[in-house]
């Protein structure tokens, strides 16, 4: 009965991860989605790791999931004694703490065959919802998320909250990935879609993310020769749309190519004054190089290092924000230490993918794809050690570390704790051999 009632609660995972990405453009929602969230997968892993019973989740994805977390968090642990403000910074590590059991009900979610299912085409569905969303804004001037009065595609979330480009690009392979196994010409309608939308979205680091994910995925579904054809032909065709709704790719196109101009001056323009934030970013680093100013205190050291003519301090700016990439960041808020627990977490997240199996691999591929664009180092970024950003990007790796890792339909009773069932014990498959976590990852079976 016990056991029963756990089973039908687990149940919830798939559907309660992907409520909480439906609801990314109403903040507060979404917020209130995420922490029940992270109440309910800490009562599953409560009810299950600890107690004996069904297994919601395998050993080696669990403790994936939780180094992965872990590469993101303790850097800001390790920042707060040496932060600009000390109080500030532990407040923030402390709400990112509730961060960890949702992830282990994100990792939950896909453990099944079922799960992965209804995560990837729910996924996949609400990409396609918000490309359509967003075309009809184009075309009519009007969305789900209002009317289109900035200076940019804002679709489901709004004018005032203008992420829609970069948050299709990180999320476009769990349904181009798909699309591209079902052959050349879904792909190509689904890329063209998306690319559009990206494109009069106008921030320029997402049309980077999903160039990769574009040359990925068309690799997928043409081979090497017709893809590169491909993607020059559907990139005209993507640019001449988005050129027919909107006159803003102009301005941003014309300051993209001032780049070509060879000079400093150039180059900042391009970068949207990029430089001048990049060389005040490397002061502070310069001077805060073990642990950072701390999390949540960049605006603050900014101020503190900037030069006089700075644009992000004066015509009343308090300074910037993050440091717009993720490198810089990093090491500006949380030093040289951070810098090498994210590659600590890196380093294991790849070492699982290449000990996996070609079929898990094949399951964890759009998360994989995902992850990868997101964090891509270079590109230009929102800040990771944010609530939304760094949430997305902890959704992602739960995500990867769930699907590579998962053992689908596993008891408890099956096998030994630790161990993957034996080929024609209840659950096993042969994609069910997985890797070991430290210190056993890495061992080819």
């Amino acid at each position: 009965m016990r056991d029963s009632l756990i089973e039908r609660i687990a149940r919830l995972a798939p559907w309660w991860v992907l409520a909480q990405v439906a609801c990314w453009p109403w903040r507060a929602v979404a917020e209130a989605l995420l922490s029940l969230g992270a109440l309910l997968g800490f009562a599953l892993l409560l009810a299950t790791r600890f107690r004996g019973g069904i297994r919601v989740m395998g050993h080696e994805a669990w403790a994936l999931t939780t180094i992965l977390f872990l590469g993101y968090w303790l850097p800001q642990l390790f920042s707060v004694p040496l932060a600009i403000d000390p109080l500030h910074s532990a407040t923030e590590t402390l709400k990112d703490l509730r961060y960890l059991p949702f992830l282990w009900l994100a990792a939950m979610a896909v453990a099944t065959a079922h799960g992965r299912r209804v995560v990837g085409r729910g996924l996949g569905l609400l990409v396609g919802l918000w490309t359509v969303d967003a075309l009809l804004q184009a075309l009519f001037g009007h969305s789900l998320g209002g009317p289109a009065v900035a200076d940019r595609l804002s679709g489901i979330f709004g004018a005032g909250n203008l992420k829609l480009g970069l948050v299709l690009a990180s999320l476009s392979p769990f349904l181009l990935l798909p699309a591209a196994r079902r052959g050349p010409l879904p792909w190509a309608l689904a890329a063209t879609a998306i690319g559009v939308v990206v494109l009069l979205a106008g921030a320029r680091a997402a049309w980077l993310s999903y160039g990769l994910v574009l040359a990925y995925t068309a690799w997928q579904a043409w081979g090497l020769r017709r893809a590169a054809l491909g993607l020059a032909a559907g990139g005209l065709l993507a640019f001449g749309l988005a050129s027919a709704f909107s006159d803003f790719l102009g301005p941003r196109l014309e300051r993209t190519l001032a780049v070509l101009e060879g000079d400093g001056a150039g180059l900042d323009f391009a970068l949207s004054g990029r430089v001048v934030l990049w060389t005040t970013t490397l002061r502070i680093i310069a001077e805060h190089p073990l642990t950072g100013v701390g999390t949540d205190n960049f605006r603050a050291a900014y101020r503190d290092h900037s030069e006089a003519d700075d644009p992000f301090v004066g015509h009343g700016h308090e300074g910037a924000f993050h440091a717009h990439q993720i490198v810089l960041e990093v090491l500006a808020e949380t030093g040289v230490l951070g810098l090498l627990f994210w590659l600590a977490a890196v380093a294991v997240a790849l070492r699982a993918w290449r000990f996996a199996a070609p079929a898990a691999r094949q399951r964890a591929g759009p998360a994989a794809l995902a992850l990868a664009v997101t964090v891509f180092p270079l590109n230009t970024h929102l800040a990771f050690y944010s609530t939304f950003w760094g949430g997305l990007t902890l959704l992602l790796a739960a995500l990867y570390a769930g699907s590579l890792l998962a053992r689908d339909g596993l008891p408890e009773a099956a096998a030994p704790a630790g161990e993957p069932p034996r080929d024609g014990q209840p659950g096993a498959t042969s994609s069910d051999h997985q890797p070991a976590l430290p210190g056993s990852i890495g061992r080819a079976r």
